[in-house]
């Protein structure tokens, strides 16, 4: 069984347990120039079991006890923006990515999820999700008056922290904030050398994970991450949303959702079986990655086509 059969098989299930609709037959998904993108409408591992927890909310949040050096030098020649290239085409797509999730973060409604809640997530692994989600808070980091929470939350494979040279400083995280009534969140949140940017790790991961995801004591923590600070982003580094149930649990709690497609080579089926999914989420966005431009004006880089609405 291939991974497109893999993920139609799970989209079936999700469907008979009614967390999906039925897949409307329609045309496959293209770019005006014929190739394929996202149209915007619109196995976990073994771990102990956590205990009985009372949620509580946690207000008032304290800076992070811990702080990483990361390093531009390797973050630019592994491909990422960094604070020195803000002229670069990179900064420039990634301009053009930010400015719509930040409008959007103005026009928050009582009856749905905090805007300024952001999933990056992709329909299957490889397409680009991590780098996409590290380079697009950076990006917002940038901005004068707003700060950033990078969250790994790709619970089952999380990749961010060695993406950014900084395994070494992972230790507990999200699923531990979620897993344990008493660790506070300034004792897993890391500080950075780059100003208005705060990492928070995965966590070590377990059986239960989409369990703690989806329960009360996440909800309370997202609520407290929104309240804490008003000029906070909050951008979560999710999992594929055709492999795992913590990716569609966590696109649930968030007001505006990401979708990364590699050009070229994500088949259109597995972009309609991810949209379909993210049918609940108000704001999705889709942003295509690895597409190469012919003739780029400030030097070779990455294309990403970017459309959406509130």
């Amino acid at each position: 069984m291939n991974i497109i059969e893999e993920a139609s098989h799970r989209l079936a299930a999700l469907q008979r347990s009614g967390m999906a609709a039925p897949i409307p037959i329609g045309e496959m998904l293209t770019r005006p120039d014929g190739g394929p993108h996202a149209d915007v409408r619109f196995h976990a591992a073994n771990g102990p079991t956590p205990r009985m927890r009372s949620v509580r909310p946690r207000r008032g949040l304290a800076e992070p006890r811990r702080s990483v050096t990361l390093d531009f030098e390797r973050l630019q020649a592994s491909g990422h923006l960094v604070s020195t290239q803000t002229r670069s085409l990179l900064a420039e797509q990634f301009r053009c990515v930010k400015r719509p999730l930040l409008k959007n973060r103005l026009a928050r409604q009582p009856d749905r999820n905090d805007p300024s809640l952001i999933m990056v997530t992709s329909a299957l692994p490889g397409e680009g999700k991590t780098f996409c989600a590290i380079n697009l808070a950076f990006s917002i980091a940038a901005e004068i008056d707003l700060s950033v929470l990078l969250v790994d939350a790709d619970v089952v494979h999380p990749q961010m922290m060695t993406r950014l040279g900084a395994d070494h400083c992972a230790g507990s995280g999200l699923l531990e904030l979620l897993a344990d009534a008493e660790l506070d969140i300034a004792d897993v949140e890391l500080k950075t050398n780059l100003p208005n940017l705060t990492l928070l790790p995965a966590g070590a991961p377990q059986g239960l994970s989409t369990e703690l995801l989806s329960s009360q004591a996440m909800k309370q923590l997202l609520s407290d991450l929104s309240a804490a600070r008003k000029d906070r982003v909050v951008i979560f580094d999710g999992p594929p949303l055709l492999l795992t149930n913590e990716a569609v649990v966590l696109a649930s709690h968030v007001g505006q959702v990401l979708v990364v497609v590699e050009a070229s080579s994500t088949p259109a089926a597995a972009i309609q079986q991810a949209f379909e999914l993210l049918k609940p989420v108000p704001v999705v966005m889709s942003v295509l990655n690895k597409g190469r431009t012919p003739s780029a004006p400030m030097g070779k880089g990455y294309y990403y086509y970017v459309q959406g609405s509130a």
